[in-house]
């Protein structure tokens, strides 16, 4: 027995595993049966407040009062407030009188909670769209939504119901991005929450750039090192410790001091990876994006949005913007039917097998897991150690976290043609994970037959 035998479990554990999820997956039947009469009921409930103040000569008025008198009824029974039934209300009308589609989905277990809350909040764009445009973008949003989970298809969802809309998302991101702003919310025990409300490129940038320049500190502690912990004044650690003790550091706590750091000095007044009057490595750490930009949007043609892997969609200004001022970039060629990819031509860079692998995955390949390709390793699906080639056809990418999985439990997987992965879980069920399609696709132009040539 070998010291991950543990991790395995018994072939008794996993038959006690699969009764578990047995009683599970009963469960969930039967919770959704209630959580869809639950919202028919608040919906009804609703209508019922409207159909009330009909009539009434200031109906707007008597419509929130008769709501209000319904919410407080049905918050005694709840015990909530009526303001949190009214808000549920509001909400249940919405699902049921706009998106009739995707509560029958739900109610028929073809998708989840979660798939419905994707649905309705990116539909949200369509406020003024026809019924029309509303159906069409409700139908491929279930479709979509059947073959995944909910926050791998929110970016696509988005993307989609984006495409849709009267008003185009780099229009009204123009308007959001010059509500940008900075506050400080105060906290308990002398801390306090600083927020900036930016475009999110520019924020998933500073994550990345402040993770990166907090892994290099963490990396470049010695055993027994006394650190080189800094803060807020450039002269101590923030979190309390003196120079004569070990820098004992979480990543998020060298992220926050290095975040006050840049901020009050300009740079990292202290840097452990410097030496002697030479500058460190921590200034020189760029940020890293992983965007999907549709050929027609970088070219201009159209103002779609582009998709930041692993967060949610960017406008076109700054996709345009990060291809202009990038020093490589990937020209990815998609199935025109199926949307995979078949090959990448990148500039600058002598990595082909990163460069595709990159493309195609998108994201960590675990069922569900939805961390961005940058994150993530490259996994031989079939171990080097056991003879796996360094082949695409035998690579993929996987999380730190789903990597060990796959290395130290039962679970398996096998990588079949077209860069689709069939895990098997330890109970024996099986998960498909097919390659993500990118955001954007071209379906072929079918020419009617106009018979022979006259001649």
């Amino acid at each position: 027995m070998d010291e991950y035998s543990g991790a395995m479990g018994s072939d008794a554990d996993v038959a006690a595993l699969a009764s578990i999820v047995g009683e599970v997956e009963a469960a969930v039947v039967l919770l959704t049966a209630a959580q869809v009469a639950e919202v028919r009921a608040l919906a009804a409930a609703g209508q019922l407040a409207a159909r009330q103040a009909a009539g009434s000569p200031a109906a707007m008025r008597a419509h929130d009062m008769a709501l209000r008198s319904v919410a407080a009824e049905l918050g005694g029974v709840l015990r909530v407030t009526d303001r949190t039934v009214q808000s549920r209300i509001d909400e249940a009308r919405d699902l049921v009188e706009h998106y009739a589609a995707t509560l029958a989905a739900w109610e028929s277990g073809r998708i989840t909670r979660g798939h419905v809350r994707v649905i309705t909040d990116a539909g949200s764009v369509l406020v003024d769209a026809s019924p029309e445009r509303r159906a069409e973008f409700e139908a491929a949003a279930i479709a979509r939504c059947e073959r995944d989970t909910p926050n791998r298809v929110r970016s696509e969802v988005e993307i989609l119901a984006e495409r849709f809309a009267e008003r185009s998302f780099t229009d009204r991101h123009r308007d959001a991005a010059a509500e940008r702003r900075v506050r400080v919310v105060p906290g308990s025990a002398g801390m306090s929450d600083l927020i900036a409300t930016l475009p999110t490129v520019i924020a998933d940038g500073i994550l990345d750039r402040l993770t990166q320049q907090a892994q290099t500190v963490i990396d470049s502690r010695e055993p027994g090192d006394a650190g080189s912990a800094f803060g807020a004044n450039g002269t101590g650690d923030a979190s309390g410790a003196g120079d004569s003790e070990p820098d004992r550091r979480r990543i998020d706590q060298v992220r926050a001091d290095v975040f006050s750091d840049l901020l009050l000095a300009g740079a990292p007044a202290l840097d452990p990876t410097a030496h002697g009057d030479g500058q460190g490595s921590l200034g020189a750490i760029r940020a890293q994006v992983q965007v999907i930009v549709p050929a027609l949007t970088l070219l201009g043609v159209d103002d779609g949005p582009a998709d930041l892997v692993g967060r949610s969609p960017i406008d076109a200004d700054t996709a345009r913007c990060l291809a202009g001022n990038t020093h490589s970039w990937a020209r990815v060629l998609t199935d025109p039917v199926e949307g995979t990819v078949l090959a990448v031509d990148r500039y600058r860079t002598p990595w082909p097998q990163r460069r595709f692998l990159r493309a195609r995955d998108q994201h960590c390949r675990f069922p569900g897991c939805r961390r961005a390709a940058i994150r993530c390793e490259i996994d031989h699906t079939i171990d080097a150690a056991k003879g796996g080639p360094t082949a695409l056809w035998n690579l993929a990418h996987l999380c730190q976290r789903h990597h060990s999985m796959k290395q130290f439990t039962r679970w398996k997987v096998r990588q079949l043609p077209g860069g689709v992965l069939e895990w098997t879980s330890p109970t024996g069920r099986i998960y498909r994970e097919d390659a993500p399609a990118p955001p954007v696709a071209f379906a072929p132009v079918i020419v009617p037959d106009s018979g022979p040539p006259p001649f």
